[in-house]
Formats: C-alpha cells, sequence, structure tokens
C-alpha cells in the first residue's frame, strides 16, 4: 500500500506542478491580453477626444444654437446645454442644483432647473443666428 501511496503522491505532486505552471501561463497571457486591450482603449479613446474636440472648436454659431437649444429643452436640468456653450462654472451649478437639491425635494429642484434650461433652449432657437453668437459666444451672457 505504501508504494501505491507514494506513487498516488507523486502523480498528485505532479499534476499539481502542471496546475500551477498552467496557471503561471494562463496568468501571463492575461496580462499581455489586458495590457493590449488597455493600449487600444487609450488610442480609441485618444482619437475619439481629438474628433470630439474638433468638431465642437470647429461648430459655428447656428450649430451650436441648433445643439445647445435642443439640450436645453431636452436636458435642461442637467446643464449640458452650458457646457456647450463653454460656460462650465454655470454648467456645474446646474449640475449641482439638480442633484443636490433635487435628492433632498424628491425631484422638484430638477423640475425647477428643468424648467429654467427649456426657457434658456426657447430663448436660443428664437434667436437669430448673429444674434445668438454675439450674446452667448462673444458676448458671453451665461444666464438667460
Amino acid at each position: 500500500m505504501s508504494d501505491e501511496n507514494k506513487d498516488l503522491g507523486d502523480k498528485a505532486e505532479d499534476a499539481f506542478d502542471n496546475a500551477k505552471e498552467s496557471a503561471k501561463e494562463f496568468s501571463e497571457d492575461a496580462k499581455e491580453s489586458a495590457k493590449d486591450f488597455s493600449e487600444g482603449a487609450k488610442k480609441t479613446a485618444n482619437e475619439f477626444s481629438a474628433g470630439a474636440k474638433e468638431a465642437f472648436s470647429n461648430a459655428g454659431g447656428e450649430n451650436k444654437k441648433m445643439l445647445a437649444g435642443i439640450l436645453a429643452i431636452i436636458l435642461g436640468c442637467l446643464g449640458i446645454h452650458k457646457f456647450i456653450l463653454g460656460y462650465q462654472k454655470e454648467g456645474i451649478i446646474m449640475l449641482a442644483v439638480t442633484l443636490v437639491v433635487g435628492f433632498f425635494t424628491c425631484g422638484i429642484g430638477a423640475s425647477a432647473m428643468g424648467l429654467v434650461g427649456l426657457i434658456e433652449g426657447i430663448i436660443y432657437l428664437t434667436k437669430s443666428d448673429e444674434e445668438f453668437y454675439n450674446t452667448y459666444q462673444v458676448g458671453r451672457k451665461p444666464w438667460f
């Protein structure tokens, strides 16, 4: 019996060594795959970011007017239209008021910011292109 136990022990040890080696190879392959995926994702994100920056920087007054107006009507409570026009501080204020006050008032604060966004969207879309450009992009008027 002891020879059989010794053979079983040797076989178990060999199996354990094989499993350890396989796990090590798998780990190395997984690390390499993750590294390749990460590099590809970074490259794609950088390309997307560059394309988005170019698209927004090349957007003329009319394009920003339409985009800001529609976003103000649809997602006005989040202040996205403010970010489109380059008003980061005002966009953060609208987003914070929507999230914080909306949380504590069960959405009433969010609906108030939504109303502000709706009004601004209507104002943006009813102005002429030249008037919109002069008021919100050159004059930098952040509210209404």
